[in-house]
């Protein structure tokens, strides 16, 4: 065989495992999404639930399926999707698999910030998602000047984000402790990252961002990968790095705080999204579309989890933090043995 005819049966090879991981990964999302309407204390028929998403009236179900259970969906798959691809986009830009705005404290800021509003200030949804959108950004500018310049820009950024992020978490305890006593509760299961109690009039602000800034992602995603080659390399293919790197942290830190302030910091799915993405589709191609496609089923099978694989109910944050805990230190520990990482 010719190295050319080799080059031409890897890259078929490579677009056809990635083919078939897109498909799965759709496919699992499909399903998932099914028993997420079908399933709880009342199990209803396919039929029923397609009968309600078509508008027709069904008893119960159009109270417990429209009402309840499709603004829990969208929410999840919605969340799931921008933090996937939030991750996704910091862990390439960084060449570094602990660059995901959770690790980094990104989400330690929006968080704070959402918790002030609710706890102290008593602001609408909408206002308590720009105070989080404002001060997760403000926060990734903080961290991202902080850490710039020399020649390990990313090993600085992650470790000056972990730091903001400790101390973001400090200024939660701190005004959770000094909250009133009905107030405790709504923090609590927000900070948790929870779906309960997500009605669709909330998802407004979420959805109109994934749908602004997810498409800028996708166009971008030749920009990002020619990124992941490092600045010189990109430049050499063409690539406008500073406006490139720009465009794609803004948008990646606004996915990451739109979610947050809708759902909570939902452990570990931007963490998690990129890796297992790669995982299944293999090397080569944009990360977008399958990190988003992942974020969206770990959030959704979370859920699931959490809502019927034990006695008690627990929030979808318990789940992807029992997930993602241990691989977060197994990767502290590879990191720290290969002399980390810049």
């Amino acid at each position: 065989m010719s190295g050319a005819t080799a080059v031409r049966t890897g890259r078929t090879r490579r677009a056809r495992r990635r083919r078939i991981g897109i498909a799965a990964l759709a496919a699992l999302l499909v399903v998932l999404a099914t028993g997420m309407l079908m399933l709880g204390k009342t199990v209803y028929p396919i039929d029923d639930v397609v009968r309600v998403i078509i508008g027709q009236d069904v008893p119960g179900a159009s109270f417990t399926v429209g009402t309840l259970r499709i603004p829990r969906l969208a929410a999840g798959a919605l969340a799931g999707i921008a933090f996937g691809i939030a991750g996704s986009t910091f862990q390439t830009l960084l060449r570094n698999p602990l660059a995901s705005p959770d690790v980094i404290g990104i989400t330690s800021g929006a968080s704070a910030a959402a918790v002030l509003s609710l706890v102290v200030l008593h602001w609408s949804a909408a206002a308590t998602t720009a105070l989080a959108l404002a001060v997760g950004i403000l926060t990734a500018v903080v961290i991202y000047a902080a850490a710039r310049g020399g020649e390990s820009t990313g090993g600085r950024l992650i470790l000056i984000g972990i730091g903001v992020g400790a101390m973001m978490n400090a200024v939660v305890q701190f005004l959770v402790q000094r909250a009133a006593e009905w107030d405790v509760s709504v923090a609590m299961r927000w900070l948790t990252g929870s779906l309960n109690g997500v009605r669709l009039e909330d998802l407004g602000p979420l959805a109109i961002a994934a749908v602004v800034l997810v498409p800028i992602v996708m166009v971008l995603s030749r920009d990002l990968r020619a990124l992941e080659l490092g600045d010189a390399s990109a430049t050499a293919l063409g690539v406008r790095v500073d406006r490139a790197r720009v465009l794609l942290i803004v948008a990646a830190v606004a996915l990451a705080c739109f979610a947050t302030a809708t759902t909570g910091p939902i452990a570990f799915v931007a963490f998690l999204s990129g890796p297992i993405a790669a995982r299944i589709v293999g090397a080569g191609g944009s990360p977008v579309i399958p990190a988003a496609l992942v974020g969206a089923c770990l959030v959704l099978l979370a859920d699931l989890v959490g809502q019927f694989g034990f006695d008690t109910a627990f929030p979808v944050g318990v789940i992807t933090g029992i997930v993602g805990a241990p691989y977060l230190i197994f990767l502290l520990i590879r990191t720290s043995r290969l002399g980390g990482s810049s």
